[in-house]
């Protein structure tokens, strides 16, 4: 099985991101979409085609013609209380906390999701697609979603989610199925 992720376009600058980001596409994200369109429209014939709930990752699955189906176990880490918050607001209210959080991967002093839980349910969510040996999957997601996927596939240490960038447009594939992926460039 080969699965094909996506990540929606911008949604805001990377200035004033946010965690659970819920914003739609801005001006800058429909413009680098309809520049990515024509490489991205033959992913539409992917057999299952999935987004996250976020707006802009239903926003990029439409424009691109895949019709996705909303998966909530796509949705990008629950941050809790930290949620529409940027790192830096949270940084100068609970700095311990913040400190906590990026060092041990366990850890969920927000409330929400550790980054393990995370990840994990993000590998969950691979390792049950329905679909065959020879089958593709697209889903459209946000970036922390295709970090997680990255790691879980590679079985990378927790760390290493904090040391991977994925650029809003980014293409990754997953080759493999139930806990044996591969990452796949090119």
């Amino acid at each position: 099985m080969l699965v094909t992720l996506i990540a929606a376009a911008r949604s805001s600058s990377l200035l004033d991101a946010r965690f659970d980001d819920e914003r739609p596409l801005d001006a800058a994200g429909w413009q680098a979409l309809e520049r990515a369109i024509p490489a991205l429209l033959p992913l539409a014939a992917a057999e299952l085609r999935y987004c996250s709930p976020t707006p802009c990752s239903r926003q990029t699955g439409e424009a691109l013609g895949l019709a996705p189906l909303a998966q909530p176990a796509l949705r990008d880490c629950d941050m809790g209380r930290w949620r529409g918050m940027t790192l830096q607001e949270v940084t100068a209210r609970e700095p311990q906390a913040v400190d906590a959080w990026l060092a041990d991967p366990r850890s969920a002093p927000h409330g929400g999701e550790s980054l393990l839980a995370f990840v994990s349910r993000i590998g969950g969510w691979l390792d049950t697609r329905p679909i065959e040996n020879d089958g593709l999957v697209v889903a459209v997601t946000e970036p922390t979603v295709i970090r997680a996927a990255m790691l879980y596939a590679l079985k990378a240490p927790p760390a290493s989610y904090w040391r991977t960038e994925v650029h809003p447009l980014s293409v990754v594939s997953l080759s493999g199925g139930r806990g044996r992926w591969s990452l796949r460039l090119g």
